[in-house]
């Protein structure tokens, strides 16, 4: 897959506008910043007079979205943060914004992270094994093969990646890692490809690799994706304003039960709305032109 100019194409866009409405005068939190292709949509949406808070746990790719904001000629007020979607209040008291009109999180990762070597991403090349999107977190993927148990690794790659094979994964990385560290991407593929089967009677044109699983289940550990997006769902909704809305985009099952679960509780509770009955997902032609969008998922709720 090639990379975008941009680093990544936005998923859902024309979607987020539609059920967002983002509007002139609105305060607007781009809790994914990523490169900055959500970032820009929105802040068109609210010019002239609104602002845009946004903010991103790497800063890598926070830095290129910084520079692609400050090119673009716009007159909303953009306040861009070193953070992760976790810390959401204590950005929302440094902005001095206690409420909001808009609070969007796209969960997937960037596609030049999954192709850059400093991320350790990629099972493609032989790259250190890292997977740490913010340098600072003292966690690498690294460390969590050649050092966990057969139990806790089995049980992280089934809970977080739904990996049918994890008891046989895990076991062979304990194995091999009795003669070597295993320090590279393409050595810890290689292990997984060798006790995964190849998907058979698949439709897709480019079938998923076996290692897929396995290299997303440690990226979530590594970043702590799942407690940090429990914690924003457990917040975001006291820092909306009556009529605000949150949106979601997330991009395999175990991220999408949680947002529906939340989402459904408080619409119980009588703190939200929620607006999309089912996920909204990606166009065919959006599809076409950004295969990797085909599985995001897209919900939105609105404060009452």
């Amino acid at each position: 897959m090639q990379v975008p100019p941009t680093g990544h194409d936005p998923v859902l866009l024309n979607e987020i506008l539609e059920w967002c409405s983002p509007h002139d005068g609105q305060l607007v939190v781009d809790a994914t910043v990523g490169r900055g292709g959500h970032s820009l949509a929105l802040a068109k949406a609210i010019a002239p007079h609104g602002t845009l808070i946004g903010m991103d746990y790497d800063p890598r790719n926070l830095a290129y979205a910084r520079d692609r904001l400050a090119k673009s000629d716009l007159t909303t007020q953009v306040r861009l943060f070193h953070a992760n979607f976790s810390e959401l209040i204590e950005v929302l008291r440094q902005a001095n914004h206690p409420r909001v009109d808009l609070i969007l999180a796209d969960l997937g990762v960037s596609t030049n992270q999954l192709f850059e070597q400093e991320y350790g991403l990629s099972f493609s090349n032989p790259v250190p094994l890292d997977m740490r999107l913010d340098p600072r977190n003292p966690l690498t993927a690294r460390t969590i093969v050649n050092t966990w148990s057969e139990q806790k690794l089995a049980t992280v790659l089934y809970e977080l990646a739904d990996e049918r094979f994890s008891r046989r994964i895990a076991k062979k990385i304990v194995e091999a890692r009795k003669r070597s560290p295993i320090n590279t991407t393409d050595e810890l593929a290689d292990l997984v490809r060798s006790v995964v089967p190849v998907p058979r009677g698949s439709d897709r044109s480019i079938p998923i690799d076996p290692a897929t699983r396995t290299f997303l289940a440690l990226r979530m550990v590594v970043n702590g994706e799942m407690e940090n997006l429990e914690k924003l769902l457990r917040v975001a909704p006291d820092h909306l304003k009556p009529g605000g809305k949150i949106a979601i985009i997330s991009f395999h099952s175990t991220e999408d039960r949680l947002v529906k679960h939340v989402f459904r509780s408080a619409e119980q509770t009588g703190q939200l709305k929620v607006l999309t009955s089912k996920p909204i997902v990606p166009s065919e032609t959006e599809i076409q032109a950004n295969p990797r969008s085909r599985s995001a998922k897209l919900r939105v709720a609105e404060r009452l």
